[in-house]
């Protein structure tokens, strides 16, 4: 059985649905998930659908042909079409910070992670232990304000040579210049420390602390070239009160930083996020 997933986006018009799903049924498909959304503001129509197919006498490109011949050109569609077989590969960037490396080696070790990694990139030596242990290849490329140009040559180098189809900050305390950026576009995924906007700086917690913050939270988002401010994928928060020490604060922001990020990779990994100016839409 051969699995789909298709991502559409265009301008909102009558017919759409139907046409796409007389479309699969032709085609000999099975339509297995179907969810759209409706951007009132920018009159913009959504959809993601999940199709399985006979694969004896189904051909993947053949299918795209024809879906951009017999209905993407007419709706005007932004497209794209998945095999549910083409196993994405994820680069790990990381700096000194483990926890959220320690978590996503562990859900990739248990096959939470339906992705391949095929090597991590650290500016630091600090965690390639733990890279190891997980029989993943580490490659250590300093980066100052001097080798930074040519650290990004190195890093997307190897991005090339592995077939990498996105990359995940787990902690790397770095900025990303728009030379990654504009090759991974929206396919640079960040953990920030906070429910942005919030405490910014290298002490957020210790900030937080100091203006008795009620609740703290995490976000994870599409890196671009302005800090901090590309479309949101995930986020959750985590109430205190003032019981709570700095250290307590640190360790449950860890642990949002953590399931943000998991299930922001999830997503993604599956398909489900789609940007339209900056935001995202999210399918179930």
């Amino acid at each position: 059985m051969k699995k789909l997933t298709i991502l559409i986006n265009c301008k909102d018009q009558s017919g759409i649905i139907a046409t796409v799903t007389n479309f699969i049924a032709n085609n000999n498909g099975n339509i297995v998930y179907i969810d759209q959304h409706v951007d009132r503001e920018q009159d913009i129509f959504f959809m993601r659908l999940e199709g399985e197919f006979e694969a004896v006498s189904f051909n993947t490109e053949a299918f795209k042909e024809n879906f951009k011949s017999n209905l993407a050109e007419q709706f005007k569609m932004k497209w794209r079409i998945y095999s549910a077989e083409d196993k994405p590969k994820m680069a790990l960037f990381v700096s000194k910070y483990d926890h959220c490396l320690y978590d996503i080696l562990g859900r990739y070790n248990s096959g939470e992670l339906d992705v391949e990694i095929p090597f991590i990139i650290s500016n630091h030596n600090t965690l390639k232990p733990i890279a190891d242990s997980f029989n993943i290849p580490f490659y250590h490329i300093p980066v100052t304000k001097e080798t930074k140009a040519a650290a990004e040559e190195q890093q997307l180098k190897l991005c090339k040579e592995f077939g990498i189809h996105f990359i995940v900050l787990a902690r790397y305390m770095q900025i990303v210049s728009g030379k990654i950026i504009s090759q991974y576009n929206n396919k640079v995924i960040n953990i920030h420390h906070s429910f942005l906007p919030a405490f910014v700086g290298a002490k957020p917690y210790h900030s937080a602390y100091k203006r008795g913050v009620k609740i703290i939270g995490a976000t994870s988002h599409y890196v671009t070239e302005e800090l901090d401010a590309g479309p949101i994928i995930e986020q959750d928060v985590a109430r205190v009160s003032h019981t709570h020490a700095i250290e307590d604060l640190i360790a449950k922001g860890r642990d949002l930083e953590k399931i943000v990020l998991a299930n922001a990779i999830k997503l993604h990994i599956k398909r489900k996020v789609m940007v339209y100016n900056n935001k995202t839409v999210i399918f179930s």
